[in-house]
């Protein structure tokens, strides 16, 4: 039970301890953390040496004494002794709600194995048929062969056969003249002989005139063309084969056996309105045109200004614009990538350009380029998730470029804008097909939430929580992390567009796109408990 309480309690959370002390008043304002609780004997995480005796109620945490003095000296920290408060926990609704969420875990578990199991076996039966059509296709490659090879050995008989159909013939004629000439070149030495003048000379002018149209026919038998051949493989079909490593590739598709969805009921939450920051400059030209914004510290927010082509950093305390540095094109959204890089998109040059924020100061250091008009960024465990206007397109690559995944989801991307990453998945806002939509880290779909609206901006507290702005519907939602369920957490806003959550202090900062200076110049602030 404290192991549960203290890997997931957060800031602003309620938690069973909370619960405890508002059923019963406290033995002790001020704690002994001399003292020991009875039956405890767990080890504090950080502190293996140390109990844990004490419990911050501001941080929500069981905590050790070491705890006590090295992390929990802020003036909101709370503490009690663990003994104070625990008897409200036996016999609890929150401790039958823990019951019931860890019964819900087990059916799911179950579910997944048996949903697995159930796709696994389809994933076999496809993988057969796939070595079928691999066979078939051999088979047909074969046949396809078969024929070009037929189609050059039926060109070789007919050159054959033409081959020698003009050999016959030339042997024919040259049949014929030799005959001729034996026979009168016999005549010619018999009259010679027999000194038969007048004969010899008539026979001798025949023999001239048969002598011209001889060699009138011989000559034509050049005509008769003869060539050697050798085989040239098409080129094209041998670059194909040495370039082509793979008979072909097995292309999947996801099976989406997804359990029913559980219906969620998401907290009622109370805002509070906690102010605004101006963020205009005398650097601007224009109105601020606030369409993205990141938190670098919880006292330290960073946003893109697209129409004045600027990043600023925003100091929360101070409410003023610490830093100012001018690009040469508009950047649309913005993430933090370490505690001093961060990383912008330039959609209008294709381009991710990254930024350091060391001591308060802003400077451009190297970008990368991508395939076209990139909108949104959020990097997560040195992953950077990017995603693309019309048509809708998802990528994700690792910080020096390398693309990692390509999502296209003709089904549930129109255009994207905005997305936000975690390490549990990935959330996109889709303004035309009007959706937010989740996805695991493989780029499968995971969830689809349905909105009134056109969604846009959009931030992820630590529960899992989604918080959407709403342009078209002048509201901020809040949807549940498997994009069941939303409501409305804030109304009646001026056209919201970017948004970013603060854990440590549950703020909600979010900018407006009016196109009015009153409001679009001002960053507001609320508080969400």
């Amino acid at each position: 039970m404290q192991q549960t309480l203290q890997q997931s309690s957060t800031p602003g959370s309620s938690s069973i301890c909370d619960m405890a002390v508002q059923g019963k008043k406290a033995k002790s304002s001020t704690p002994d953390p001399s003292s020991t609780p009875d039956n405890i004997s767990q080890h504090c995480m950080k502190h293996s040496k140390e109990l844990i005796k004490l419990y911050c109620h501001y941080h929500k945490a069981p905590i050790c004494n070491v705890c006590l003095r090295s992390e929990h000296t802020n003036t909101s920290c709370k503490f009690n002794n663990i003994s104070d408060i625990s008897d409200q926990v036996i016999d609890s609704k929150e401790f039958q709600d823990i019951l019931k969420a860890m019964d819900s875990i087990t059916d799911k578990c179950r579910k997944s194995e048996e949903d697995m199991k159930e796709m696994t076996a389809e994933s076999d039966s496809s993988l057969a048929d796939v070595i079928k059509d691999v066979k078939n296709f051999r088979q047909e490659l074969n046949q396809r062969l078969e024929k070009l090879e037929r189609q050059l050995e039926d060109t070789a008989k007919v050159i054959k056969q033409k081959n020698n159909k003009n050999l016959n013939t030339v042997a024919a004629i040259c049949g014929e003249v030799n005959k001729s000439l034996k026979t009168s070149s016999d005549t010619l030495k018999h009259l010679n002989a027999s000194k038969q003048a007048d004969r010899l000379f008539m026979e001798v002018n025949f023999a001239e005139q048969m002598i011209k149209n001889f060699e009138n026919k011989i000559q034509q038998l050049k005509e008769y063309d003869v060539k050697v051949y050798i085989f040239k493989p098409n080129e094209e079909i041998s670059e194909f084969l040495n370039a082509e490593n793979l008979l072909g590739t097995l292309r999947h598709k996801t099976l989406r056996h997804f359990t029913p969805p559980q219906t969620y009921e998401l907290k009622s939450r109370k805002a509070s309105y906690q102010g605004e920051i101006s963020v205009k400059t005398s650097k601007d030209k224009l109105r601020c045109g606030i369409t993205g914004m990141c938190l670098l510290a919880p006292d330290r927010l960073i946003i893109t200004d697209f129409d004045n082509k600027a990043i600023k950093m925003i100091g929360i305390c101070s409410h003023s614009v610490i830093d100012h540095l001018q690009l040469f094109t508009n950047p649309h959204d913005i993430t933090s990538v370490t505690s001093s890089i961060l990383a912008a998109t330039l959609p209008n040059k294709n381009t991710i350009q990254f930024i350091s924020a060391s001591s308060n100061k802003l400077t451009m250091k190297h970008s990368l380029k991508v395939d076209r008009h990139c909108f949104g960024i959020s990097c997560c465990h040195e992953k950077l998730v990017v995603s693309y206007f019309s048509p809708g397109k998802l990528q994700i690559l690792d910080i020096n470029g390398t693309i990692l995944t390509t999502v296209r989801e003709e089904y549930v991307f129109g255009s994207l804008q905005y997305v936000a990453a975690s390490q549990t998945g990935i959330f996109v806002c889709d303004n035309i097909m009007k959706r937010v939509a989740s996805l695991n880290w493989q780029g499968d779909v995971t969830g689809v939430y349905q909105s009134e609206g056109k969604p846009q901006g959009i931030a992820l507290s630590d529960d899992g929580t989604v918080y959407v702005c709403d342009k078209e519907q002048g509201v901020i939602e809040e949807i549940s992390s498997d994009c069941c369920v939303g409501k409305a957490v804030l109304n009646a806003l001026k056209n919201p567009r970017a948004v970013c959550w603060c854990s440590e202090q549950s703020l909600l900062y979010f900018s407006c796109s009016s196109e009015k200076k009153k409001y679009d110049n001002y960053l507001q602030i609320y508080k969400l408990s």
